[in-house]
């Protein structure tokens, strides 16, 4: 897996409208650790260093980020048809990134505002779930289906609210998603929450295979389920939160990818996790290079993980239908 990353990373420098032959773009590579720029292929070094290699690096990110994030929730709720957008997270950021274009249309506003609100469905989906000082898992299934609908209602209303020729299709665009606007701006904005948030999903997966028992028996064994449980999804929240706000909302990579992994790996969550980690980064970048290369005209990236991602979601179902793999 590890391998097919790094040829997905270098391919993903040399494909494109434009492309540029591999032994180029090693050497631009190879220029820019060591300080030097040569003219001879300074064209071909602002495309792989300015426009290809922040992308590159962005897609690996919350690729990875998303599909750890998937495999987490997963395993917490113990259901394979949970995402990470479960709990309202997609819906709100979406909400929060189509009302800051709506009322200023500076992106840096409109993604502080996507962040926010992404927070803030989490915390009033397990607010609507806390009942008698408790909070089930079922609880928290349904009240995430609850804020989705009422924050893609507001999206629905903003939508219809905004200027026909202006604002209306930027918000259309970036529900839809898009790597277009990635930049080292961008990616230093996100990665600090997103590669530490996966970092500590990594080091909780021996917690979240516990969990994935039940709580009788995670206390049987010494675990808080409760405590572990509200951390895995706080920190899985900010991760899926922050992926949205740089390039809109990305469906079925965290819903299909953990199913990929468990069929190569097995459902233990100590590899579970790597593998969708792995996995996560290849598949979206691999879906980035389809967009940006299939087309004169850049597909977003929403539209291609679904079109990619329901085939493969629907061949795993025909699978397991048979016996020949497990959730």
């Amino acid at each position: 897996m590890l391998a097919v990353l790094v040829i997905t990373f270098f391919a993903s420098l040399f494909l494109g409208r434009y492309i540029i032959s591999p032994k180029v773009v090693f050497f631009i590579l190879l220029d820019s650790l060591s300080n030097s720029r040569s003219s001879l292929y300074e064209i071909e070094a602002s495309i792989v260093l300015g426009i290809r290699l922040p992308r590159t690096i962005l897609s690996m990110l919350i690729g990875a980020g998303l599909a750890v994030s998937g495999s987490t929730f997963q395993g917490l709720f113990r259901n394979p048809l949970v995402s990470p957008d479960v709990l309202g997270v997609s819906s709100g950021a979406g909400f929060g990134a189509a009302l800051g274009i709506l009322t200023t249309g500076i992106s840096g506003i409109s993604s502080i505002s996507a962040f926010a609100f992404g927070i803030l469905s989490v915390f009033l989906t397990y607010m609507l779930a806390k009942t008698r000082k408790e909070v089930s898992v079922m609880s928290l299934v349904l009240a995430g289906m609850i804020v989705s609908s009422i924050f893609n209602s507001l999206i629905s209303m903003v939508k219809y609210v905004a200027d026909p020729y202006d604002k209306l299709p930027a918000i259309t665009y970036w529900l839809m998603g898009s790597f277009s606007k990635a930049t080292f701006d961008s990616l230093k904005a996100v990665f600090l929450p997103i590669a530490a948030g996966i970092v500590i999903l990594l080091l909780l997966r021996w917690r979240i295979n516990i969990l994935s028992l039940g709580d009788e028996e995670a206390y049987s064994l010494g675990i808080n389920p409760k405590r572990i449980r509200l951390a895995a999804i706080a920190i899985s929240t900010i991760v899926t939160a922050a992926s949205v706000t740089v390039v809109g909302v990305v469906g079925w990579v965290g819903l299909v990818i953990p199913h990929i992994s468990r069929q190569i790996v097995s459902v233990d969550h100590r590899y579970l996790l790597p593998a969708s980690c792995i996995l996560g980064a290849i598949f979206l970048t691999l879906v980035d290079i389809i967009a940006r290369t299939l087309m004169s005209a850049e597909i977003p990236i929403g539209v291609l993980t679904a079109f990619v991602g329901a085939p493969f979601f629907a061949f795993l179902l025909k699978i397991v239908k048979k016996g020949k793999g497990e959730w």
